[in-house]
């Protein structure tokens, strides 16, 4: 019998500073079998403190409540880890990367470093080209 590699959920979300929360997901492949305790601790260790991160430098959909709603005091740039998971449902990820791809991409920009923007005075910033 074939065994199934289980894909891996990013789970995160946008939370504005009056607490109000936008989720978001993306699945990739795990072909490497790594664990989830492993793939949450590199994550982690290269997101900035409170687990935040600009979700367009590692080009995942940013879920800000200010693309829908109107631009308040309240919002700002960041997204947060919330958890990995592994999960049976089909890849989803828009750059067709493996969790080893993503997390090697994360721990690139956190290199280079997070840029911050205010969202009240610049428009959204597209994904880099990879």
């Amino acid at each position: 019998m074939e065994h199934t590699v289980a894909n891996i959920r990013f789970n995160y979300l946008y939370r504005d500073a009056s607490n109000f929360k936008k989720w978001g997901s993306v699945v990739f492949a795990n072909p490497d079998t790594f664990s989830v305790d492993d793939i949450a601790d590199s994550l982690r260790s290269n997101f900035l403190p409170d687990e935040l991160f600009v979700a367009h430098q590692i080009r995942v959909p940013q879920a800000f409540l200010f693309v829908e709603y109107p631009l308040t005091v309240d919002d700002h740039c960041f997204h947060e880890f919330y958890s990995v998971e592994p999960t049976s449902d089909a890849t989803n990820d828009m750059f067709d990367r493996t969790i080893l791809g993503f997390l090697v991409e994360v721990h690139t920009e956190a290199c280079l470093g997070w840029v911050p923007f205010d969202p009240q005075y610049s428009s959204l910033p597209a994904a880099p080209q990879r």
